[in-house]
């Protein structure tokens, strides 16, 4: 298979370099308007042949397949002309709703895969505790917390050089979309939210640096999110309570406990994991290579996706609701 990689910064080099690791007879094509990150894609051996735009490379090496890992605000224009190209599409995280309508049309049209990452749904642990809360099958609430320091996110350049440091697809509104669609797959889907925001931090940032929600979910389950970029450790901690269940995670394979037998047991939901080094312990590679893995598998005709534009809309409503509150 012959894989277009629209992208070649941070996340487009990690997951060229995890379909190589997948399958190593995947050809990379990547696309990327700065000549640097061409080059360097090639120098690292993560891009077999690399160019400026998608038309060219779609004319010179007839992709099979395309997987976008640009800026969230580029998206629906690129996943557009993907698609006019007759490429089934991966595509990251978008935060917005834009071009949803037109690009679902499009591909419903043309019969092509519109597959939407969302990286927390193919966590072991987080399919765990989805799985523990619905054979409780009894209201649960939760405290949640989500928070690291925005110039630690990609130490290699300036927090308001790239995509979080603008109001639409900010930092806060990231960690929403990352979080918020196993919430809803693992508690359903939410009827009431209390939204409290503030700016603690000197960032000089165009939108609130903390925000904490109360959310009530249809079946019952209650919920206290809380997601922040001034937390200068970065930490996942979250915590489920019923009658009867008591779960703990602290964002990492090795940080799953439940309460049994008087005491926080570990729950061992990985053999063995992978990490890179350059970002915090609690991003596993190994939920990235599933989610990939996952794509192929659509491809065949094989597997359904975990997500959808459909369902992410209902993310987007919540996350949309939440800034105008």
């Amino acid at each position: 298979m012959k894989l277009l990689i629209v992208g070649l910064g941070s996340m487009g080099k990690r997951r060229a370099r995890l379909a190589k690791g997948i399958d190593a007879a995947i050809q990379i094509v990547g696309v990327d308007t700065a000549e640097n990150r061409r080059a360097e894609a090639k120098q690292l051996a993560l891009a077999d042949e690399a160019y400026p735009s998608i038309a060219e490379a779609v004319a010179t090496a007839h992709p099979d397949a395309a997987l976008v890992c640009t800026a969230p605000l580029s998206h629906a224009a690129v996943i557009g002309e993907l698609l006019d190209n007759g490429l089934p599409v991966f595509t990251e995280l978008n935060l917005v709703r834009d071009g949803y309508a037109e690009n679902m049309a499009k591909a419903a049209e043309k019969q092509l895969p519109l597959f939407l990452s969302s990286t927390m749904l193919y966590r072991r642990e987080t399919q765990y505790i989805k799985q523990q809360v619905a054979a409780f099958g009894k209201p649960v609430h939760y405290i949640y917390h989500i928070g690291q320091y925005l110039p630690d996110w990609h130490p290699w350049e300036n927090y308001k050089n790239f995509f979080v440091g603008n109001a639409r697809t900010g930092g806060v509104r990231e960690i929403f979309g990352i979080d918020l669609p196993w919430l809803l797959d693992a508690f359903g889907d939410v009827e009431s939210v209390t939204v409290q925001k503030d700016t603690i931090s000197n960032l000089g940032l165009p939108y609130p640096d903390c925000v904490t929600l109360l959310l009530r979910h249809k079946g019952g389950a209650q919920g206290v999110l809380a997601a922040d970029v001034v937390s200068r450790k970065a930490v996942r901690s979250f915590e489920c309570f019923g009658d009867g269940i008591h779960l703990f995670w602290e964002g990492n394979p090795k940080a799953l406990y439940e309460f049994r037998d008087g005491d926080k047991q570990p729950v061992d939901t990985y053999a063995s994991f992978e990490h890179d080094s350059r970002y915090s312990d609690n991003i596993v590679e190994n939920a990235y290579v599933d989610e990939l893995t996952n794509f192929f598998a659509v491809l065949k005709g094989e597997e359904q996706p975990r997500w959808s534009f459909e369902k992410d809309l209902k993310a987007i409503e919540l996350m949309d609701k939440i800034e105008n509150s």
